[in-house]
């Protein structure tokens, strides 16, 4: 019985749902920005970001000019996306992943 394909299955899961929390998160918090509601704590955005959805949040930031003019995230969230970037890379090399290609 070989794990490996069920275990990308759970990566691709987790990865699809965290990315689209983080982006209805962003674009949710730029709404009721707009509304004077109820905000998303900055907390929150942070941790869905390094639980993976960094891409997402950035992505969403950048398509609705939500936190742009804040430099915790126009830093914060690319800071986030390089160290997960590094991991990954990390990884691949120390798994010999780069030695199929």
């Amino acid at each position: 019985m070989n794990i490996i394909p069920e275990l990308v299955y759970v990566i691709i899961i987790y990865f699809t749902v965290i990315n689209v929390t983080g982006f209805v998160l962003t674009v949710s918090d730029k709404k009721k920005a707009k509304a004077g509601k109820w905000r998303v704590p900055e907390k929150t955005l942070f941790i869905v970001s390094i639980l993976g959805a960094s891409v997402s949040v950035y992505l969403a930031m950048r398509l609705f000019r939500h936190k742009t003019k804040h430099k915790r995230f126009m830093i914060g969230i690319p800071v986030i996306i390089a160290l997960q970037l590094a991991l990954i890379i990390i990884l691949c090399l120390k798994s010999g992943l780069f030695a199929l290609i």
